[in-house]
């Protein structure tokens, strides 16, 4: 029998030559969506004695990675909120990179 023997992929090839990338994250709720953790804080913080109107939650993700360049990383991070970080049906997210130094 003749076995071919697969090459195994270095996962870590496509970083070769590549720099390091620091991409900030923030998802947050659409408009109009229910915001209960939100709603919750500004009551607790007008029984604290603050004069609050409103509270928007967000999360911020700090991923760093790696990539060839400023685009491609962002092209990442793009990627990266569409797939798994927001949902588009209800969130909406901004994406910041920064060169790590």
């Amino acid at each position: 029998m003749l076995f071919l023997q697969r090459k195994r992929l270095n996962p870590l090839a496509e970083f070769r030559g590549s720099m390091k990338y620091c991409a900030k994250i923030e998802v947050s709720l659409k408009p109009g969506h229910s915001n209960p953790e939100g709603e919750t804080t500004a009551h607790l913080l007008v029984e604290l004695g603050y004069k609050v109107e409103a509270v928007e939650v967000s999360k911020v993700y700090s991923i760093n990675l790696e990539a060839a360049n400023i685009s491609d990383a962002k092209l990442k991070a793009e990627e990266m909120s569409k797939r798994l970080l927001a949902n588009p049906t209800k969130d909406n997210y901004t994406i910041t990179v920064e060169e790590q130094k």
